[in-house]
């Protein structure tokens, strides 16, 4: 079969060297895609939420499956669009539908769909600009630090956690009155300070049976010991270490089934994965966020310990059918060593030419940011490329990563050197 992935980082790299080995697939193709995906399958050069151009690609190439990557066109509603239209509703499409996509796309939604449906969260309130007054003394009956998020999508760079209550009913203005995240934070969700350890959980369901898939740790601060803005993800881990059986079956029980029960109840039409961002406070977990799309990078450790054919698995999923199948897991740790452009998350150059690749060994590359320019790798992103290794435990995969990580250059090129220093 012919099938379309639509994104261009990391996780869309992943998920094409996962599915160009089975037997099943015949052609593969990714719109944008990014040098890495180039390799091995073809890239169409256009927007991720361009409905119409995206529907042109589909007819002309014969293309029976489409797997949504990242979440703006979820959010966008390209599935509803494959459903309303006559030419491509038997498309089997990857990725939960508009309704259900707003579990990612509005953290009030998130945390009433939590509270309705008694999944353990942080206490919280939201606001916007009219009740700005209401949510600075709000901020004044919470002890630091103070957490606030922006409603809609920024891209991973919508919440701040701050230390000083002043700055914080400044960036509350910032907010809601200048817009200081433009109509993501239209609304602002201030909620209790959790302290503990995270992790993400990942699930996969057909809109009625599920599975879940390996656990994953990310590290999203540029600096070292967690210090430093936010990234996209700097690194993964998994299995995580501390997820012990007892406490795996908390999520199970606590968080992974009612929400998959939640959706249902809610009439969310679901077909796709499912991230669930933890914190492990006490020996209980807590859902911090949900995401719609299997995570970056979380991706790139949790898709290469998977065992079963992906498009056997996508399948399923498609015809509800996903009870049939047996997830099967490699028990070893994989790690993922994700490498930055000098400047990141700020301001950064692109074009910077990637050598050494060619000498990498026993290790997976999965192109982020990157294009081809006359033939030769580019950097085209803050996060340019990630690699995984796999290990007995997470400190001998991170030996391999970081051991080939040395191999690659490009322009001042970063990454983090203290992966799993919290484990």
């Amino acid at each position: 079969m012919n099938i379309l992935i639509l994104g261009s980082g990391g996780r869309e790299h992943t998920l094409a060297w996962k599915l160009t080995q089975s037997p099943k697939l015949t052609k593969l193709f990714v719109a944008p895609g990014n040098a890495g995906t180039a390799a091995i399958a073809k890239n169409i050069p256009i927007s991720v939420n361009d409905f119409e151009a995206i529907k042109k690609v589909v007819l002309s190439e014969g293309i029976s499956m489409v797997i949504v990557g990242p979440e703006d066109p979820l959010v966008n509603g390209v599935h509803d669009f494959f459903l309303n239209d006559i030419d491509l509703k038997k498309i089997a499409v990857i990725g939960p539908q508009k309704a259900a996509a707003t579990l990612e796309g509005s953290k009030d939604f998130a945390k009433e769909f939590m509270m309705r449906h008694n999944i353990p969260t942080a206490a919280y309130k939201s606001f916007k600009a009219e009740t700005l007054t209401e949510g600075q003394a709000f901020l004044e009956t919470l002890q630091a630090p103070y957490v606030l998020k922006a409603d809609g999508l920024a891209a991973g760079k919508g919440v701040l956690i701050l230390q000083d209550l002043e700055e914080a009913k400044k960036e509350l203005s910032a907010m809601l009155v200048d817009s200081k995240f433009g109509t993501a934070s239209t609304t602002v969700v201030i909620e209790e300070f959790l302290d503990g350890i995270e992790l993400s959980c990942f699930v996969l369901t057909d809109g009625k049976n599920y599975k879940v898939l390996p656990t994953a740790k990310d590290y999203k601060r540029i600096g070292e010991g967690d210090t430093g803005l936010n990234t996209g993800g700097m690194g993964a881990i998994s299995p995580v270490p501390f997820a012990s059986q007892e406490f795996m079956d908390k999520i199970h029980t606590q968080v992974v089934k009612p929400t998959v029960n939640g959706l249902v109840k809610d009439n969310l039409p679901y077909k796709g994965f499912i991230f669930i961002g933890l914190i492990k406070v006490g020996d209980n977990p807590k859902v911090i966020e949900y995401n719609v799309r299997l995570g970056d990078p979380e991706t790139e450790v949790v898709l290469p310990r998977i065992q079963n054919d992906l498009v056997e698995v996508f399948q399923a999923v498609a015809n509800q059918t996903l009870d049939q199948i047996e997830i099967k897991i490699d028990d070893r740790t994989a790690t993922t060593v994700m490498t930055v452009s000098g400047g990141y998350p700020g301001g950064y150059e692109k074009g910077k030419e990637i050598t050494g690749l060619e000498k990498v060994e026993g290790s997976l590359v999965f192109h982020a940011g990157t294009t081809l320019e006359d033939d030769k790798v580019v950097t085209n992103g803050g996060r340019v490329m990630a690699v995984t290794s796999f290990g007995a435990n997470f400190k001998e995969a991170l030996a391999k990563s970081y051991e080939n990580v040395e191999k690659i250059h490009f322009d001042k090129m970063n990454y983090r050197k203290d992966l799993g220093f919290d484990l």
